[in-house]
């Protein structure tokens, strides 16, 4: 692999169209790196990636019920405000996706803008946050197997996640999907793609469909959004703010575009425009989703709705023939999520190897010359995340501890890219100048881009911490477990501590520290 001159932080490099067969090789070996991955992915397949990983369907029906129980039908006003202050730092992603086309985007991209030092806890940080993600999104089946068919229930007989036998049923299911996806990881790039694909288009038509028909079902007018009836927490900000929950942890994931971009053909093209229109399809149906149920509900007082979400409003509005039917398409969703976002940490975990960054990096760094993919990460993925999952043995709280620990961390993740490419717009280091693989300039935000990033960034950090506020409330309701109270804490407390130590033990072993091309040495 070739380096170019060690520096603390480096220059934006000169785009151009790429060389040969225009797949972007030239691009990436201006980078420093061998094309390894197989490119194969399409403008249509990009998009798939982000939009999977956000999956509008698996996160709905995962935390729609969170959502209103805390904060009631009001909760529903905190998704436009999210979606509002994501496609902020979607934009910024996108400037960065054209310039820095390569796989461990947030690692990569934090790592050019800042220093090595700070982008490797940006890339630890976010594949620490993205292995949590996988096994929060395997746990989703929960939600929707057992309304299905009650056979699905194989530990116990109450469904409920928050019961104890729904937990240890959640954490089964999860990690037979875990096998499966893992499986997938392993074979090629392309039959992942194809699922992806497939995958996506199903959660598409069956979002419209829910969409649809959950508004000619309609038991009541969009004016119920605005009363606060049945919210928890401290008055209607409080409530707010914790019904802030399912909007933050669906619209996540919208960097996966930028992830792919080593697979994807013309990535400083088509990267840029799929993380956004994932992000923005995403953002519109799952929107209209929340609201649609809202309006469906057969009842808002019966204390159904804070405790089965979605799966009650289509079994019990649309029948249990064509609720179950369209809870069979969100069950496909929730297996496509589950194996985009492995596939994202499993990129994470290569690029930050390839640097020489992780332990085992020679093994991890390692890509099939046949299928294109890179098997141990995978390995390492899979199983990590079905570690976790033990947790929800232990625990029924367990599921939003696991679910909002991984929303911290990515959104921390996002914020170690938005501050340093700021500092880098102010010092004017960032330049919006440079043509794609076609000829094209490539996306800017221009005179926009100092105040939509520093909005930007401050939305991150303002999300962050009202996430991990450990409220008593929401994280230890029974009481006696204050570990889950403060598990977000912890966890990331103890994430960085590792990361500490391991940079300190590789420094006194006086082992090489491989660098990231460009960079000084970590």
């Amino acid at each position: 692999m070739t380096t170019t001159t060690p520096t603390d932080v480096r220059p934006d490099p000169p785009h151009s169209p790429d060389a040969g067969d225009g797949d972007g090789d030239g691009s990436l070996a201006e980078f420093g790196y061998p094309q390894e991955l197989h490119r194969s992915l399409g403008r249509y397949a990009s998009f798939a990636a982000g939009f999977s990983f956000i999956s509008v369907l698996t996160t709905v029906f995962q935390f729609f019920a969170f959502g209103y129980a805390f904060g009631g039908p009001v909760f529903f006003w905190a998704w436009p405000a999210v979606l509002a202050g994501q496609l902020l730092v979607a934009a910024c992603f996108a400037e960065l996706a054209a310039r820095y086309p390569i796989s461990g985007a947030i690692y990569q991209w934090s790592s050019r803008l800042s220093t090595p030092s700070f982008g490797w806890f940006a890339g630890w940080i976010m594949v620490i946050g993205q292995i949590v993600v996988v096994a929060a999104a395997a746990l989703a089946l929960q939600m929707v197997l057992p309304a299905i068919w009650s056979g699905f229930q194989l530990i116990g007989s109450d469904p409920a996640p928050t019961s104890p036998d729904g937990a240890a049923n959640a954490a089964l299911l999860g990690v037979l999907l875990l096998v499966l996806t893992t499986l997938v990881n392993v074979l090629d790039n392309r039959v992942m793609s194809v699922i992806n694909r497939v995958g996506v288009t199903a959660e598409i038509i069956g979002a419209v469909l829910i969409v649809v028909l959950l508004l000619t079902h309609s038991e009541r007018t969009p004016g119920i959004t605005f009363h606060t009836e049945g919210a928890a927490g401290d008055g209607l900000f409080g409530a707010l703010l914790v019904g802030s929950f399912t909007a933050a942890y669906v619209m996540i994931g919208f960097d996966s575009a930028g992830e792919m971009s080593e697979e994807t053909h013309h990535p400083r093209r088509t990267a840029p425009r799929t993380i956004l229109t994932a992000l923005g399809a995403a953002g519109l149906l799952g929107g209209l989703i929340v609201l649609g149920g809202l309006l469906a509900a057969p009842s808002l007082t019966d204390g159904r709705l804070g405790v089965d979400g979605l799966s009650y409003v289509l079994t019990s509005s649309l029948g249990d023939g064509v609720g179950k039917a369209l809870l069979a398409d969100v069950v496909v969703a929730i297996a496509v999520a589950t194996l985009a976002i492995q596939t994202a940490a499993c990129r994470m975990l290569f690029s930050m190897a390839r640097d020489g960054q992780l332990p085992f990096s020679a093994r991890l760094a390692r890509v099939n010359a046949r299928t294109g993919m890179p098997s141990a990460p995978a390995l390492v993925v899979g199983v990590l995340a079905a570690a976790l999952l033990l947790l929800n043995f232990a625990s029924p709280d367990a599921f939003l501890a696991i679910g909002t620990t991984c929303i911290v961390m990515l959104y921390l993740a996002y914020a170690m890219v938005t501050g340093p490419l700021l500092l880098r717009r102010l010092r004017g280091g960032f330049s919006p100048a440079g043509t794609d693989e076609t000829g094209a300039r490539l996306f800017s935000l221009g005179r926009w881009g100092v105040p939509v990033n520093a909005l930007a960034l401050l939305y991150g950090l303002l999300m962050t911490v009202n996430l991990a506020w450990p409220r008593a409330a929401v994280y230890d309701p029974a009481g006696g477990h204050w570990y889950f109270q403060w598990f977000t804490v912890l966890f990331l407390g103890a994430t960085v501590g590792v990361g500490v130590a391991y940079r300190a033990w590789r420094r006194r072993s006086a082992e090489p520290a491989g660098a990231v091309p460009g960079t000084a040495p970590a």
